[in-house]
């Protein structure tokens, strides 16, 4: 991966004052960080500048106040929770721009954490406003982006800052990268992925890619319906899109064309309304009821994936199998993650992970920490499954 900057290429940053360009848009509870994953990921970054004696610059957004300043949005509510993260104090400058900001930042030690205030306050960090990017420029000497999460957006503090200053890719942007180019870009074979979720259309791109780069797509989730009911299944009360069905199709011939081969539950766990605990039953594809929905793949599917997995060399996962957040429909999701887990954790397969409902299933299974990288970055992850060019990450190079 030596086409982008990292830590290691910056020489002595002593006293000199770096952008950090990181994730802290993090979930909020009564004034309190209620998830603080993405904090403990900046850490390292953090950590290491200001241990080499750098000015650390915290740069990040918060919620979508479009350009307006928003108490209820500012940043400092996560100072403390970030301190706490980080074990040391944390400072707050009030705005990502001008002569206010300057001064405060001139004040600093060497070896300074300080968090800058929401750059969204502005309006033109959305628009990657060249005056706004100049004005943060001011700021500093050098900039480290480590939010791979916000590089599938082309802002002023994740895009326009790496032309103006010398660029580097924090710890965990270059984890980020490895673990992906690990995943698709040079993959140990053979490839499984398993994508799972509710709907095929937001998921087109994805799987078209995929056709193209794995051995094996495992498809789960309602949009397993879809595929099902487009081969004539009859899927009851099941949610599913009927409009999709010729996609579906289409992408089961790409699949073919490209000697991927896609699995299909052979089992569905159903009932007749969704919510917890109610009475289920197991049926094959063929027999769902006109009453009832499927809301799990049932034990032969896992198993028949549980096979294919131990035939592969890397998994990418994204989407759970069922609807996992109501017992049982958590069952299958929980008992392939154990199997992805354990395999992980043999050496014989490399597991890489992502988006928001992948995160939250892998957490209930209790696996989050065996798995070999998991991406916390949502859309930019997906769009990066999706083949697409990260105009953050693009402007590293």
């Amino acid at each position: 991966m030596g086409w982008f900057k990292t830590l290691d290429d910056m020489g002595d940053v002593t006293g000199t004052r770096v952008l950090v360009r990181e994730d802290l848009n993090v979930p909020m509870a009564d004034g309190q960080v209620s998830d603080d994953m993405r904090l403990r990921a900046a850490a390292p970054t953090l950590l290491e500048l200001a241990d080499r004696g750098a000015k650390v610059l915290v740069l990040a957004h918060f919620g979508r106040p479009k350009g307006e300043r928003r108490d209820d949005m500012s940043l400092q509510q996560v100072v403390p929770a970030l301190s706490a993260v980080l074990g040391r104090p944390v400072e707050f400058v009030d705005d990502c721009e001008g002569d206010a900001a300057a001064a405060r930042i001139a004040t600093f030690p060497a070896g300074t954490i300080a968090v800058i205030e929401n750059t969204r306050f502005h309006a033109g960090e959305e628009k990657n406003a060249a005056e706004l990017v100049a004005a943060m420029a001011a700021l500093g000497d050098a900039y480290v982006n480590d939010a791979f999460s916000a590089a599938h957006r082309a802002h002023a503090s994740t895009e326009g800052l790496a032309h103006v200053l010398p660029a580097y890719a924090g710890r965990s942007m270059e984890a980020e990268l490895v673990a992906l180019e690990k995943a698709l870009g040079a993959p140990e074979k053979p490839v499984a992925a398993v994508v799972g979720g509710a709907k095929v259309s937001t998921k087109l791109e994805l799987l078209g890619n995929l056709c193209s780069k794995v051995d094996v797509l495992v498809i789960g989730g309602a949009m397993a319906n879809t595929f099902l009911a487009a081969q004539g299944h009859g899927m009851g009360k099941s949610l599913q899109e009927a409009e999709m069905h010729e996609t579906a199709r289409q992408i089961m011939d790409q699949a073919k064309a490209a000697n991927c081969e896609i699995l299909l539950p052979v089992d569905l766990v159903v009932a007749e309304e969704f919510r917890a605990n109610p009475p289920t039953r197991t049926v094959g594809v063929d027999g769902v009821p006109a009453g009832m929905m499927a809301l799990d793949v049932g034990p032969q599917s896992v198993s028949a994936l549980e096979a294919r997995l131990r035939a592969a060399s890397t998994l990418v996962w994204n989407g759970p199998l069922g609807a996992f957040e109501t017992a049982p429909f958590d069952a299958a999701t929980v008992a392939a993650a154990q199997s992805v887990a354990a395999l992980t954790q043999s050496g014989a397969l490399k597991s890489i992970a992502g988006g928001g409902d992948t995160v939250a299933a892998l957490r209930h299974a209790g696996v989050l920490e065996r798995m070999s990288y998991v991406s916390t970055a949502g859309g930019a992850f997906l769009e990066w499954l999706e083949g697409k060019e990260l105009p953050g990450v693009a402007a590293l190079g």
